[in-house]
């Protein structure tokens, strides 16, 4: 009776007990965006934070943005990057660094888009891809910090029809024209490590589809005028994508908060204030854990903290 009566106890705990996005947020205090340009731009990285504040009011998480523009995981760069002023930065040349400041608990990290060099696939290439998030396991699990990878966004060639090129013709410094097949690759191998037990979440193929759909209707219509940075609705279907593929999923309350695209809606008043206090934060991180990219130098760190303070307290208010 006694085992009967602890099973029902322990019953009842778990039937009250708040529920957490327990599988994927765990019990993260600390939680860290790693990429490049586009997480740098850093508006999915926004949408994905508020919807979390708004969805679990009463968690005490710390989002931070460290995306660093022009950046890959394999280390790779093309001759003659950004017109041979550097080449691009490797994550792995800063990565102790970040980590030894951020002392994250979870990590998002969505690379690939610069990591195919917008060449044609290749197994080298392909394979300092691999080799890249490996790596950034082993860096995260030494500390303690679990990674969910995202797959890569996608290459557009559409909207830069001029600037690219057929396989035939690729070579370093030229795009080409169907350079998405190979974030696909990347997103497919990222996938595929889901038998090993590593949380992806794909983002390739709901942005795939959300342009498809899009084209439909529109033929002109793009995420992206440069084929490589989405803009504002682009960004939105990638975070989006990121908070349907958490465990247990989460969607953008639109009853409670309005509509995101809706700059009146409480969503956008809280996101506005979001961004406002993680652009501040991105640029001190980047800046105190330094890197090899020339960017303009953020906040000395207790300066950007205190200002990062007082945002938050607005935040807490407009919830």
């Amino acid at each position: 009776m006694r085992h009967l009566a602890s099973l029902i106890a322990l019953a009842l705990i778990l039937l009250v007990a708040p529920l957490h996005a327990a599988e994927t947020l765990g019990d993260a205090k600390r939680v860290l965006f790693l990429g490049d340009s586009i997480t740098y731009g850093g508006n999915y990285v926004d949408a994905v934070e508020t919807a979390l504040r708004l969805k679990y009011p009463d968690r005490k998480i710390e989002y931070i943005n460290c995306g660093l523009p022009s950046e890959t995981v394999s280390g790779l760069s093309e001759a003659g990057h950004a017109g041979g002023k550097f080449p691009r930065p490797d994550l792995h040349e800063r990565l102790d660094r970040v980590l030894a400041k951020t002392k994250p608990d979870l990590i998002f990290a969505c690379y690939g888009m610069n990591d195919g060099i917008y060449m044609p696939l290749a197994p080298d290439r392909l394979a300092a891809f691999q080799n890249g998030m490996k790596k950034l396991r082993e860096k995260a699990a030494a500390i303690g910090a679990r990674v969910v990878h995202v797959t890569p966004p996608v290459f557009d060639p559409m909207p830069i029809a001029g600037k690219v090129v057929p396989k035939d013709q690729a070579t370093e410094g030229k795009m080409y024209a169907g350079y998405d097949e190979v974030l696909a690759a990347y997103g497919d191998w990222l996938l595929s490590q889901r038998s090993a037990g590593w949380e992806v979440i794909d983002l390739h193929g709901p942005m795939t589809k959300a342009i498809a759909d899009g084209r439909t209707k529109d033929p002109k219509f793009k995420f992206s005028g440069d084929g490589i940075h989405p803009n504002a609705d682009g960004h939105l279907v990638m975070a989006k994508a990121i908070l349907a593929g958490l465990t247990p999923p989460v969607e953008i309350d639109t009853k409670t908060y309005g509509d995101p695209g809706d700059p009146k809606s409480k969503f956008s008043q809280v996101e506005k204030l979001v961004r406002e206090r993680g652009r501040i934060l991105l640029d001190a991180y980047l800046t105190d854990a330094g890197h090899k990219r020339p960017m303009k130098a953020g906040l000395p760190m207790p300066e950007a903290l205190a200002k990062a303070a007082e945002i938050e307290k607005k935040i807490q208010a407009a919830k």
